[in-house]
């Protein structure tokens, strides 16, 4: 009898020791433009590049009792293609062509300085992550060059730990956020349509 009882407290402390691992996670975010930008250009053609420029494909743990297992990641070979056709669609909308590679056209470089996805360690369970987004634009035409640094985050609290989805989703939201305030500085336009 007593073998039994402590076999099942042995049991039930296992289950909620696991409970407070998290495996990592792969996040897919879907990056979108969300304002209407005002037309500055005629048609002129400029050469947009996205760059990931983040020092690891990392963002942070999601925290619990063993954060080293619970890793979220966003890899570069899938986020960066879905920036470049926000760039190009922002390009698009402030009255430009985006060209591959034109003789002496204005260029955008759009780098992706840092992602970054902070839950506190000290915790068992996971109840808050700050979650932030920096984009750096360097745009150049002719002599004139000008570079800039977007941000955006997002502080968000959970009653459980957030699934692979929930994170996907504010991930993309503040990617969305940092783009979109990156397209509405006015001197960016200003300098392509120089």
């Amino acid at each position: 009898m007593l073998q039994r009882l402590l076999f099942g407290l042995i049991a039930v402390a296992s289950l909620s020791l696991v409970g407070c691992a998290h495996s990592p996670q792969q996040l897919n975010p879907q990056p979108t433009l969300k304002a209407q930008l005002t037309p500055v250009g005629h048609g002129q053609p400029v050469v947009v590049r996205v760059v990931d420029g983040r020092a690891s494909q990392s963002l942070g743990t999601r925290g619990g009792m063993y954060p080293e297992t619970s890793t979220i990641s966003v890899s570069g070979n899938d986020v960066v293609p879905k920036l470049q056709a926000q760039a190009e669609a922002a390009v698009r909308l402030l009255g430009f062509t985006p060209t591959p590679n034109a003789y002496n056209a204005p260029q955008l470089t759009v780098t992706l300085a840092e992602l970054k996805y902070q839950s506190p360690k000290d915790n068992l369970y996971v109840t808050e992550a700050t979650i932030g987004a920096t984009f750096r634009a360097d745009v150049r035409n002719g002599g004139r060059s000008y570079s800039g640094r977007y941000g955006a985050s997002l502080d968000q609290r959970f009653g459980m730990a957030p699934n692979q989805d929930t994170n996907t989703q504010l991930v993309g939201d503040v990617l969305s956020d940092a783009l979109t305030r990156m397209f509405k500085d006015p001197t960016i336009g200003q300098v392509l349509g120089q």
